[in-house]
């Protein structure tokens, strides 16, 4: 009885070994299956869908008037003040994050009357991807500088004119110094965002700075610097808090910034949705990718413009900015000389907006008054 006991007992083995080499070939399957479904999810998430097209039979719009540039992008414009054939000053102005042509603070808060004494005239164009103007796919630092050259060649500004930019749009001026000095009667940078990962900026300065914004910016942020290719899904998922900025939160405006909201705000619900029309993508995603990215220059090696003080550079900051900390616009323009900066008491990041502002730094910048 024992040899045929032995012999089942055998067989029963071979059989559960058998059955468990083909459970763990089905779990090892189901696995695979699962794992390839949530790269498929993720990656499906984590790509922005395409943006709206401008233009088009059945797409947005077209409402300003545009320029076609060389690579065949159209950038959308609007123009204030003088007429520019008769103008004494050019300015070409850049609008912000989450912005468009239309929120041109100097030219819509300065005084119509100083803007007619000085004969100024200003013209304000929708970065890529933002109102009407095309999205570039290629957009580099370099390219927004180009963007502002070809604009002002096209529309005939001469072979000088003044830029001014107002937060993350004070970066793109960061690029005309660097790439077109040769086509600058003067710049002003109001409150331009900075790069918390610029590699001059020390350490500590920096990593203090940073830890003063709210948590949930600086995890945007850090995706921005270092996973740019998850900016969208980041700023779309639903289970962590995004950008506050991008959720239109009154958390990052300061004292006076809440005072200035009605002045910012005014007449702006027929545009506000202009601001987003062609996707979130191509314009606040990107815009922190580039902003926050890593960039191929650094502001504190470029060389003075003005060696023979032909023209000047100024940057105005707002010393209760919750967005722009203080701290580091003042090292920045310790590390530059030629740079003019002012500091502006008690004014937070909207401070272009305030009475007498934009005045002052039309005739700071354009006639040398402080």
């Amino acid at each position: 009885m024992a040899a045929p006991k032995l012999s089942h007992t055998g067989k029963s083995n071979s059989d559960d070994s058998s059955s468990s080499r083909s459970s763990s070939g089905i779990l090892k399957k189901l696995l695979l299956v699962f794992f390839i479904g949530f790269l498929a999810f993720a990656y499906q998430s984590a790509r922005p869908p395409p943006p709206k097209t401008v233009g088009s039979p059945d797409g947005i719009p077209v409402t300003s008037p545009r320029i076609k540039l060389r690579d065949g992008r159209h950038l959308s414009y609007n123009e204030y003040g003088v007429p520019k054939e008769s103008a004494k000053y050019k300015i070409v102005f850049v609008h912000g994050f989450d912005s468009v042509k239309h929120y041109a603070a100097i030219a819509t808060s300065a005084s119509p009357a100083l803007i007619e004494d000085l004969g100024i005239y200003i013209v304000s164009f929708d970065r890529p991807g933002y109102g009407e103007s095309d999205p570039d796919p290629n957009r580099t630092l370099k390219s927004s500088a180009l963007d502002i050259e070809e604009l002002a060649d096209q529309l005939g500004l001469g072979s000088k004119f003044h830029v001014v930019g107002f937060s993350l749009g004070g970066q793109a001026i960061w690029p005309c110094l660097k790439y077109i000095p040769h086509r600058l009667a003067g710049a002003a940078l109001l409150a331009p965002v900075v790069n918390y990962w610029w590699p001059r900026l020390p350490a500590n300065l920096s990593k203090e700075a940073f830890s003063t914004q709210f948590v949930q910016d600086q995890w945007s942020l850090r995706v921005a610097h270092y996973l740019p290719w998850l900016t969208y899904w980041w700023n779309t998922q639903k289970l962590f808090p995004s950008l506050t900025i991008i959720a239109h939160s009154p958390l990052v405006l300061s004292r006076q910034d809440m005072e200035l909201i009605p002045k910012f705000t005014a007449g702006r619900e027929k545009i506000e949705g202009q601001v987003r029309q062609q996707g979130e993508y191509e314009s606040l995603h990107r815009d922190l990718n580039i902003g926050f990215g890593t960039w191929e220059f650094e502001p504190t090696e470029i060389e003075n413009p003005f060696p023979n003080n032909e023209g000047s550079v100024h940057v105005w900051n707002g010393d209760e900015d919750i967005l722009v900390p203080v701290t580091l616009q003042r090292y920045i323009a310790q590390q530059l000389p030629w740079v003019r900066y002012h500091e502006v008491t008690g004014a937070g990041h909207m401070f272009p907006y305030a009475d007498g502002i934009s005045d002052a730094v039309l005739k700071t910048l354009l006639l040398g008054k402080n």
